[in-house]
């Protein structure tokens, strides 16, 4: 029983012993030339993946903002601009002064937030249940490493690279360093292979470098909100003085008469409203349709933070890593010879 138990391990080493005698001869059986052409293949590979990438990343982006303009025509502005609004930011404006206890607290600044608040609940969380950019930035990333792959596949068999080497190639290519610790990296291989993509440590850490580096949201910017709520609230503040002396009015008249000299001055106080609406709304219209062009632009190009920017770190990686790899493979020169 025990010479049996013997015999099958040495057969297992043996063969292990045979499989990497196999691989060995396999890997020396391809030169050194055609790893340095299956490389350049992959380079090749990348950079078209990469394009592809692009045209997805700004047909869905161009989906997305006529999404927004629509939601922002048909809720927000109309939202914004009627009477009932602007008395109640008039309200807020009023108890933000009150309470304000410096520049960082100023009323001003305080409106942006609650305008920003807004924005986000009308038009861009709708919008998001279509479409939205870090769902286009997940897709492009996915459909980059599945044309990437595809095209691997293709070198492979163009050069006869047996499935199991050109594996052991991907693992050796690094497309994500951003450790340690060890986990938030990732070789090729393990991005073209990784199913679902998000259970992947260094994937996620990949979408937390590129999150970081977004310093503004996906709508309309911070600064241009901002000049939006200035405005509201220096015309607000603008109209206190007004309504302060029809308070004084109402209060010497008498409870009555004050009443229906309050509710009066109300009534006038809409139709001027509704008088100056359609400038206001041609006014904000303006403001949102530049500050969210802008934001637009800057989501779709800007490489450290846009919907492409994981897809750029990647090729980036991979594109510096092939070529460290070509440069270390390259014969050495022969020293000159003095004439």
């Amino acid at each position: 029983m025990l010479r049996s138990l013997m015999l099958a391990v040495m057969l297992v080493l043996a063969g292990c012993a045979t499989s990497q005698r196999g691989q060995q001869v396999a890997m020396a059986a391809i030169s050194q030339d055609t790893w340095r052409q299956v490389d350049q293949l992959i380079l090749a590979a990348s950079k078209s993946a990469t394009e592809q990438a692009q045209v997805y990343a700004r047909g869905s982006m161009e989906h997305w903002r006529v999404l927004v303009y629509e939601r922002t025509e048909a809720a927000f502005i109309p939202w914004f601009s009627s009477y009932w609004t602007q008395e109640w930011m008039a309200v807020k404006v009023s108890w933000y002064s009150a309470s304000a206890k410096g520049e960082t607290d100023s009323p001003a600044r305080r409106l942006a937030v609650y305008l920003q608040e807004q924005y986000r609940e009308q038009v861009l969380e709708p919008v998001a249940l279509e479409i939205d950019p870090e769902a286009i930035r997940a897709n492009a990333t996915r459909y980059y490493l599945q044309l990437l792959n595809q095209q691997v596949q293709v070198i492979a068999q163009r050069h006869r690279v047996p499935a199991q080497l050109m594996n052991r190639r991907l693992h050796g290519i690094r497309a994500i360093n951003l450790g340690p610790p060890a986990a938030r990296n990732a070789s090729l291989y393990e991005m073209v292979h990784t199913e679902p993509l998000d259970t992947l440590p260094a994937y996620a850490a990949l979408i937390d470098h590129v999150d970081k580096a977004a310093d503004t949201g996906s709508g309309p910017s911070d600064a241009v909100i901002a000049t939006v709520a200035q405005r509201t609230s220096e015309k607000i503040e603008a109209q206190f003085a007004t309504r302060g002396a029809t308070g004084a009015a109402a209060a010497v008249a008498g409870k009555a008469a004050g009443a229906l000299i309050s509710v009066g001055v109300a009534g006038i106080r809409a139709m001027i409203h509704e008088g100056e609406r359609p400038e206001m709304e041609a006014q904000i219209r303006k403001s949102l349709s530049t500050a969210f062009d802008e934001a637009w632009f800057k989501s779709l190009k800007h490489p450290l933070s846009g919907v492409m920017a994981a897809v750029y770190y990647l090729a980036g990686e991979i594109d510096s890593n092939l070529v460290e790899a070509d440069l270390d493979n390259r014969p050495a020169e022969l020293p000159a010879i003095a004439p």
